[in-house]
């Protein structure tokens, strides 16, 4: 059977760049892997930076959003039974920061998938410094994601301070108290600085398994997290990140948690920016594509494209 890992975390929390360094990983051992990008939005901005491990011996996927639940579903599942007949060791799936785990449960206990896959390993992927404010639904995503994992690991350990690593340790414990989940976490997350990761790391990461554990699942009538997409803006990369650091700290654009997406830089050249709140960075990248993807709580088109338009014009 196929081992099948989902890669999961709140939006923003560091998902693609931990699956970059955990499939390197896998490659490094021989394996085939498959990646599965099951996105919200409806373009994958995560799948282009995935680009450069694709190869003879891994291969990409994608499901991008912008369908009702049901045909989410319906998508997830065949892409998957595509996936199951190409000789995978491994298949990841990294799903968006809103994900509904027990969509992944519930898929691979159906047939074909529950003849063809097996779970291997449920990782969460959660911010050392989460932010001390989080709504009810997203008290709810964080717990819901991190219930069931194998192992919690904490990004950006190595540039937070211990205080805040162990409030943020608090705020987890509270998210699985207010799902009703009798799980807590402290010595067993995964704290260590993703640069110094070793070849031991990754094979603790590639055995830690998956928890069974219930939880009270809640329902909200309205979605609150929305995605908001600006293509050929025409907006230069480093105007995008002054940008990106005023709209996520202007209430008047909404409850931004991410900014993402690709721009030119002033010679030209291809740059990724990835922004959270505190924290907005760019890098170059090989091939890019005009596309600027907004991501949080009521977000207001208007307000976050007058930024944008602003930035542009001067």
């Amino acid at each position: 059977m196929i081992k099948i890992d989902l890669v999961t975390g709140f939006l923003g929390a560091g998902k693609t760049t931990f699956i970059k360094k955990y499939a390197s990983y896998l490659l490094k051992k021989g394996m085939n892997i498959g990646i599965l990008e099951n996105d919200f939005g409806a373009v994958n901005v995560d799948m282009m930076l995935l680009k450069e491990l694709e190869g003879e011996n891994c291969e990409l996927e994608m499901i991008a959003g912008g369908c009702d639940r049901e045909t989410h579903r319906r998508r997830f599942k065949t892409k998957l039974i595509a996936m199951g007949m190409c000789g995978y060791d491994r298949v990841i799936v990294e799903p968006s920061g809103i994900f509904d785990v027990d969509e992944f449960f519930d898929a691979l206990h159906e047939e074909p998938l529950d003849r063809w896959y097996e779970v291997g390993n449920v990782i969460t992927i959660v911010d050392a410094g989460l932010e001390e404010e989080l709504s009810a639904q997203g008290e709810y995503l964080l717990g819901s994601e991190a219930a069931c994992a194998g192992r919690v690991v904490f990004s950006r350990a190595g540039e937070t301070s211990v205080e805040k690593i162990r409030e943020t340790t608090a705020r987890l414990n509270q998210a699985m108290e207010t799902i009703r989940c009798s799980r807590r976490f402290g010595e067993d997350i995964f704290c260590k600085d993703w640069e110094s990761l070793s070849d031991k790391d990754y094979e603790m990461l590639l055995n830690c398994g998956h928890r069974k554990e219930t939880y009270e699942k809640q329902h909200f009538v309205q979605q609150a997290f929305q995605s908001l997409y600006f293509m050929n803006t025409g907006i230069c990369a480093e105007k995008l990140k002054e940008a990106s650091d005023k709209i996520m700290s202007d209430s008047e654009c909404g409850s931004v948690f991410r900014i993402k997406g690709f721009a030119r830089n002033k010679e030209g050249n291809w740059m990724e920016l990835n922004a959270v709140r505190g924290e907005s960075c760019l890098r170059p990248i090989d091939t890019g594509q005009e596309v600027i993807i907004v991501i949080g709580e009521a977000p207001v088109k208007e307000k976050i494209e007058s930024q944008l338009n602003f930035m542009t014009d001067n």
